[in-house]
């Protein structure tokens, strides 16, 4: 017996709560995973593939289901596949061209309509057959595209998870783990890497690759290296593979065409075998009461259906985790592939992250956003998104369709703690401004993953989403038409088009529509997740219940069920753990369940034990054959050792029935005698970026919103302090502080009505000799320490020193005398002012 989880909310039969996340603010899907489709009818967005498709003469397609097989579906493989699978071709002929009716027909018997993901074609495909992409992953996703945009509202019938039992039981066995200490990897693995992978992966490189696992830095190198290195069976390691299989870089003797000769593949097994070797085994204290072990992959895939893509024309999954291009499978052709460039890596569970490089797609390609969206004149944009930071601004550019700095199409970026929208329409100027942004005090953008929606339609505008939920941010900007939009521009990731105004963070998933999403329709896909997500089934029968497996007689089948993904390239997540039994006539009768552990390759892991206070009972009052019973909703992050194929998870348990492996905790180790104390902070700090923006308005008297001063401060504002201690306080930072006092000052001398009030003894209009003798340096500088200088204060400069180093200055700008310029009296007060403005006067606080 199988327990189903039907993803359509209308008929989920294991009713699995909603989650709260603990350690990450994601709402996980509740099980959801139907699958979207096209429409009924050929909408604007797909396009109508080769010429072989256009230029069809055979008979006119008998149903209309006949008719969104050849617009979705025939036309886009014809290139692909009609070399071989055509009229009196390799059967199947579902890419014959004489007549799409027979080729509908043919189609029909490898492809599941019902499961696009399941079909034989995207098996095929996946497997290497005819692959036209680089990547196998990229062609089976762009084939189930095809198929979902032909099955239209039948490919919305609801998609089945079934739970069943895991193929094999085995106990969490006796495991290698990579030590703390890198020494045997230096000693063994290390030196290969560094003598012949050093050009690619080393961060110094001149066309430098991720993973560094030959990086200078030993601890860099050995947590880039572990995931590609197999403990257990050294010749499955990817560092072999890539040179047994693909003759990746091999460095001497590729092949084994001679047995006398050591190949460069059993050169670098023997060195991991070497590495393995001098590792001990974990063994699990034979007290412990524990689960069944599994590894990810012995999971059950939790489809990452569910989510509303009718109307996607591209779309980027980042499954491909190698190289340099990034794949568009939305199956709308042209594919808009991406080009990844500067420092980026790709994140394990699906992802790219931009660590100052970008991603972009050609001008050519990028045309077919201009051409659906500007059809329809509405759009989405949608992704997860994870920013490193809090501290971006420009804005930052996240995504944008632009032709420079100040033209654009379309743009998402982020200014600290908010997301801005940009939308170039018949209401607004050729950047798209004025802007639409979520509010300050909302602080919407958080340095975590989220799921970001923007939409625009010519009757709502502008609207954001985010975590699935409508900022509430009202667009002040009349809607327009998209009729100014330009085709010459493209599409970037991560930085502008001159890569100004980079982003950093991790997009895990991005998708951009020609309709403007309902807020329904936001929700739906935000609850549907992200990633590559398994049900992991740990096995508690015997525990529970402890009668003769071997002879078939234990029939509790009960599992404690989590929810599983690889997070990123360094961790797992664990979500929402609940009990079943996959027998329908068995009922827990009062089990107590106590302290639950996550293990991981042999051992209980050392972080993210969110459910040791666990203390509850398994038993029928709360138990549901369909739903089971919940354990917790919280999730939690362990950390990624071997990679998701090797490495082995378990539960362990303080009290599970009748079974007892009380937790005592060690002794504490002994207070050590502290260190000497770190010197205490300085209580000397620096105005950070909007303190000098502020103060030296006050000082100077003009205003924040002078065009030219602000014009100054966006362009200079990163490069100003962004917190007090005097520690982190940079020459980069003074040289930032003097171009903004040098603006503020200008626009003061520029002003005469104002430096009238400010200096009014002093003659701006005289020659150098006359204005600055000795009343006049006094009618220049006096005011300046007035405005400058604090008061009061118990540490400050004296009066006297700052006005001696200002007629210093004075001295060597006037040394000219009656030969310097017209206008240079102006000229050196400008200076004057902006040397006592931008000093340490103005800047320590």
């Amino acid at each position: 017996m199988m327990t189903t989880i039907m993803t359509n909310s209308t008929k989920q039969r294991l009713k699995k709560p909603t989650v709260k996340m603990m350690v990450v603010p994601v709402l996980f899907s509740v099980l959801a995973a139907c699958t979207g489709g096209g429409p009924e009818n050929a909408p604007v967005n797909q396009n109508q593939g080769n010429n072989g498709g256009n230029n069809y003469s055979g008979p006119p397609p008998q149903t209309d289901d006949v008719q969104r097989f050849q617009t979705y579906f025939w036309s886009n493989v014809l290139d692909k596949c009609g070399d071989c699978h055509n009229e009196g071709g390799q059967s199947p002929t579902f890419a014959r061209q004489d007549d799409v009716n027979l080729a509908y027909a043919e189609a029909n018997t490898v492809a599941d309509l019902g499961s696009p993901a399941d079909s034989r074609l995207v098996a095929k495909v996946l497997s290497g057959h005819n692959c036209w992409l680089s990547s196998n992953q990229a062609c089976a996703d762009t084939m189930t595209s095809y198929i979902t945009n032909w099955a239209g509202n039948s490919g919305n019938a609801s998609t089945e998870i079934e739970l069943s039992d895991p193929p094999t039981l085995s106990d969490p066995g006796a495991t290698k783990n990579f030590p703390e200490d890198p020494t045997l990897f230096q000693t063994y693995v290390y030196p290969l890497l560094t003598q012949y992978c050093s050009d690619c992966h080393k961060e110094s490189a001149t066309t430098p690759i991720s993973p560094f696992f030959a990086s200078d830095d030993i601890n860099s190198a050995y947590a880039a290296a572990q995931s590609r290195i197999n403990l257990d069976t050294p010749a499955d390691s990817r560092f072999v593979t890539r040179l047994r299989s693909e003759f990746h870089n091999c460095w001497d003797v590729c092949e084994y065409d001679d047995p006398n000769l050591v190949s460069d593949s059993d050169e670098m097994e023997a060195a991991i075998a070497q590495f393995s070797d001098a590792i001990p085994v974990s063994q699990l204290d034979p007290d412990t009461v524990s689960s069944k072990a599994m590894t990810l992959y012995n999971g059950i895939l939790a489809s990452s259906g569910g989510r509303h893509e009718v109307d996607a024309i591209a779309t980027w999954q980042f499954k491909a985790g190698q190289n340099n291009t990034a794949f568009d499978t939305s199956g709308v052709e042209p594919a808009l592939e991406l080009t990844l460039n500067g420092e980026f890596e790709w994140v394990g569970g699906w992802g790219i992250n931009l660590k100052g490089g970008s991603a972009r797609a050609s001008t050519a390609n990028s045309k077919k956003l201009h051409d659906l969206i500007k059809a329809t004149n509405e759009y989405t944009i949608e992704g997860w998104f994870a920013p490193a930071n809090v501290t971006q601004e420009g804005p930052a550019r996240i995504v944008s369709y632009s032709g420079g700095e100040t033209t654009r199409n379309f743009m998402l970026g982020q200014t600290l703690y908010n997301y801005d929208f940009l939308n170039r329409s018949t209401n607004s100027d050729a950047n798209g401004e004025p802007g639409l942004s979520t509010a300050d005090a909302d602080e919407r953008l958080q340095a975590t993953l989220q799921h970001v929606a923007i939409t625009y339609d010519p009757v709502n505008g502008r609207r954001i989403y985010v975590n699935g939920e409508y900022t509430g941010d009202v667009d002040g900007v009349e809607p327009g038409t998209l009729n100014d939009w330009d085709d010459t521009y493209i599409l970037v990731l991560g930085s502008e088009t001159n890569n100004d105004f980079k982003w950093q963070g991790v997009i895990k998933f991005l998708s951009i529509h020609n309709r403007a999403l309902t807020a329904e329709q936001v929700s739906q896909n935000f609850n549907a997740g992200v990633g590559e997500r398994f049900y992991l089934l740990f096995n508690i029968s015997q525990i529970i219940n402890p009668t003769d497996e071997a002879n078939g007689t234990n029939e509790a089948r009960a599992y404690i069920v989590f929810e599983a993904a690889q997070w990123d390239s360094y961790s797992y997540l664990f979500n929402a753990p609940f009990f079943i039994s996959l027998n329908p006539d068995f009922t827990p009768q009062a089990i107590p369940l106590k302290g639950m552990s996550l293990g991981i390759n042999g051992k209980e892991s050392p972080v993210g034990q969110a459910y040791r206070n666990l203390d509850l009972t398994l038993d029928g009052a709360n138990y549901d054959p369909d739903a089971g019973q919940v354990v917790s909703t919280l999730g939690t992050v362990i950390g990624l050792e071997q990679g998701p194929s090797v490495d082995e998870f378990f539960l362990t348990f303080e009290q599970l029935g009748d079974k007892t492996n009380v937790r005592v905790d060690a002794d504490p180790s002994p207070v050590p005698t502290p260190p000497d104390a770190s010197p205490v902070a300085s209580e000397i700090g620096v105005r950070t970026f909007e303190e000098v923006y502020a103060t030296l308005a006050q000082m100077t008297g003009v205003s924040m919103n002078h065009p030219k001063v602000q014009a100054t401060y966006l362009k200079v504002k990163q490069q100003l302090p962004t917190s007090e201690g005097i520690e982190s306080f940079l020459s980069s930072h003074q040289m930032g502080v003097t171009q903004l006092s040098i603006e503020y000052c200008s626009a003061l001398m520029d002003d005469t009505t104002l430096r009238a009030q400010t200096f009014p003894g002093f003659n701006f209009g005289g020659s150098v000799t006359a204005a600055f003798d000795a009343t006049g340096r006094s009618a220049l500088i006096d005011p300046l320490l007035v405005r400058v200088m604090g008061t009061g204060l118990a540490s400050q400069p004296a009066d006297n020193d700052v006005s001696t180093e200002l007629n210093n200055l004075i001295d060597t700008l006037t040394a000219c005398g009656n030969s310097c310029e017209a206008g240079r009296t102006v000229k050196v007060a400008k200076s004057v002012c902006a040397a006592a403005s931008g000093s340490a006067v103005m800047l320590v606080q």
